[in-house]
């Protein structure tokens, strides 16, 4: 009894031995096509060193790496951390990216449940006409009933298992893509935010500069009508006025706009609630300062951004769908079998006696195919060099962009503090210009070119400070900031 089952134990071992092969090629990841350190590293050393006097724009930089760093405890405004919130709840393009989620783990329990066999229950009958020998003709019925497993694949060869492990890396993909939406949309948030202090604080600007201009319009126009001064200084003054207006127009323009990116992004109305975390009557100056993130090595990058292990997962995909192509060259062995009740006639079926069962295997060894196997193995080696290279191209631009976001922070500080102080050159040489025009020593025209320039530097200030700003938000996206859930014992 043991002997006689002795070949059908080889057989099932020598089965689950062929079925534990793999065509997949070994997977390596390839090195990263970027330099070890971050570029200009000496020069971006001595400017990070802000000089005497400088107002500083961040909190201590902390030793946690960005991707660690919670945007509850980066962002520390809480107007910006309530429309955070609401952004992460009701924003379309990161609900899509949870949906594909779902969609691709669907698409993975398909292939993972090809590796098992579909048992259907099935009732079945065939009426066909006979011969009984002497040219009389005959119908012969047959019913079936029972469980049913069609066209089950051994998977020797791993082709079944290749597909699995495509879609699992798939899958995997998106869960890393829904991340770097997460990151993108707060990094959105926070500098459309950003940009709403800075068209408030332009506002301001303009409206005191409108004003003033206003004022010297009236007294420009008195002077006119008295005979003072010339037609020339009264429409030059009229120019000045107007331009302001048209600078205030513009900005209202812009607040408008700004706004309206602010809504796409948290997809909702700014009503409620959400129109009181709007900033109203503050500038760039109130925002409360921001953690200071460490850079750390371009070697980093590979496992702090989502991006670039989304990218990795759709290069693994690729490596499993030439073990799905290779294996196509094998044969493929497939089961057909079922278990149940037949009889000729419908009311005998399921009665005692009529169990019976059959057992259908099918082996197919390509011959001759017209070389659709090979261009099958030929497209899915391209594929996987298209994902090497999209793999690569998608380090090479996180490096890029983390440099922009170091050079920013290295070189917005300085220039800010010189703006800063041109600004205040400018309106120490607005007022003397305006007691020199009073007393009669200067013309008309020093004070209205001081007046544009104080106009421009005040501008230039708070165009920088909003960079600078922003940068920092940048730097903190590019490190792969701004995915990582907040702790369960957190508090918000």
């Amino acid at each position: 009894m043991r002997k006689s089952r002795l070949p059908q134990l080889l057989t099932v071992g020598a089965a689950a031995l062929l079925a534990g092969c793999s065509m997949i090629p070994k997977y390596e990841r390839p090195a990263a096509p970027i330099a070890a350190e971050w570029p200009a590293s000496s020069w971006m050393a001595e400017s990070a060193q802000a000089p005497a006097g400088a107002s500083p724009v961040a909190a201590t930089a902390p030793t946690v790496p960005a991707a660690d760093i919670e945007w509850q405890s980066f962002f520390s405004d809480p107007k910006l951390r309530q429309l955070l919130e609401a952004a992460l709840r009701n924003n379309r393009d990161l609900r899509i990216a949870v949906l594909n989620i779902e969609q691709a783990r669907a698409q993975f329990q398909i292939r993972r449940a090809d590796q098992f066999p579909t048992v259907n229950a099935g009732l079945t009958g065939s009426r066909q006409p006979g011969s009984n020998g002497n040219g009389n003709g005959n119908i012969t019925s047959t019913y079936t009933g029972g469980l049913l497993v069609t066209s089950y694949e051994l998977d020797f060869f791993g082709r079944v298992a290749s597909l699995k492990e495509a879609a699992l890396a798939q899958y995997l993909a998106t869960e890393e893509g829904r991340k770097t939406t997460q990151i993108s949309l707060i990094a959105a948030v926070a500098n459309t935010y950003l940009s709403l202090l800075a068209d408030e604080e332009l506002l301001r600007i303009t409206q005191q500069t409108l004003a003033t201009r206003e004022e010297s319009f009236k007294l420009s126009k008195l002077r006119f009508d008295n005979g003072v001064t010339s037609e020339l200084d009264f429409r030059q003054a009229e120019s000045l006025t107007e331009a302001a207006r048209v600078s205030l127009a513009q900005l209202v323009r812009q607040r408008a706009l700004d706004q309206n990116a602010l809504t796409l992004l948290l997809g909702q109305p700014l009503t409620g609630e959400l129109a009181v975390a709007l900033p109203a009557g503050k500038g760039l100056a109130d925002a409360p300062m921001m953690v200071d993130v460490p850079a750390g090595l371009p070697s980093d990058l590979l496992t702090r951004r989502p991006d670039i292990r989304q990218a990795e997962r759709q290069l693994l995909a690729a490596n499993a769908d030439i073990g799905a192509a290779r294996a196509a060259f094998f044969p493929r062995i497939s089961l057909t079998a079922s278990a149940g009740s037949a009889s000729s006639h419908l009311s005998g079926l399921f009665k005692s006696g009529s169990y019976g069962w059959t057992l259908a295997p099918q082996l197919l060894l390509p011959i001759f195919d017209a070389g659709r196997n090979r261009a099958g193995l030929d497209a899915a080696n391209a594929g996987r060099d298209i994902a090497v290279a999209q793999y690569e191209k998608s380090i090479q631009t996180a490096f890029r962009e983390v440099s922009d976001a170091l050079a920013g922070r290295a070189t917005l500080g300085e220039q800010l503090r010189a703006q800063q102080a041109q600004a205040n050159a400018e309106a120490t040489r607005f007022k003397l210009a305006d007691l020199r025009y009073q007393n009669g020593v200067a013309s008309y025209l020093d004070l209205l070119d001081a007046q544009r320039s104080l106009f421009a530097a005040q501008q230039a200030v708070v165009q920088t400070r909003l960079a600078q700003l922003q940068s920092q938000v940048t730097l903190y996206k590019t490190l792969g900031g701004g995915w990582k859930e907040p702790a369960a014992s957190a508090t918000p």
